[in-house]
């Protein structure tokens, strides 16, 4: 059973991200179709991916329904979702006291990223500069 309570996002080892983008990318399955996918693969067994997947559950990232004799999991959260808390859980931490280090290399990044996402953090900046002058309604 999963809790109801917001996701904090944890930092994940090399096999727990591989399950999720797994996951992220079939939508569900239970053990032994995630080890078909990974575990065979990396030579790992079919309890290393049942220990990930009740690991995942745990830290609230996955769901499951028991169907038969098996629990078939599934992402709680969607993969943009978990980057966006991961990277503003990250930011945040680091902005205490370094804030212009840290924007100036968020930037350095977006430059980096290409000329398409520096001109899409320019329009979020401006549209929150808008909100924030137009004040709370």
């Amino acid at each position: 059973m999963s809790s109801s309570g917001p996701v904090r996002p944890p930092l994940l080892g090399e096999l727990e991200a591989a399950v999720m983008n797994h996951l992220w990318s079939g939508g569900e399955g239970d053990a032994k179709s995630v080890h078909v996918a990974l575990g065979k693969r990396r030579g790992i067994t079919l309890n290393t991916i049942q220990s990930t997947l009740k690991r995942l559950f745990e830290k609230g990232l996955l769901e499951r329904d028991k169907v038969s004799h098996a629990h078939v999991y599934k992402a709680r959260v969607s993969r943009e979702e978990f980057h966006r808390d991961l990277v503003g859980e990250l930011v945040g931490g680091l902005m205490d006291g370094q804030a212009e280090a840290v924007v100036s290399a968020f930037v350095d990044v977006t430059e980096r990223a290409g000329l398409e996402h520096l001109e899409r953090l320019e329009a979020l900046v401006a549209e929150r500069r808008r909100k924030l002058e137009r004040g709370p309604r």
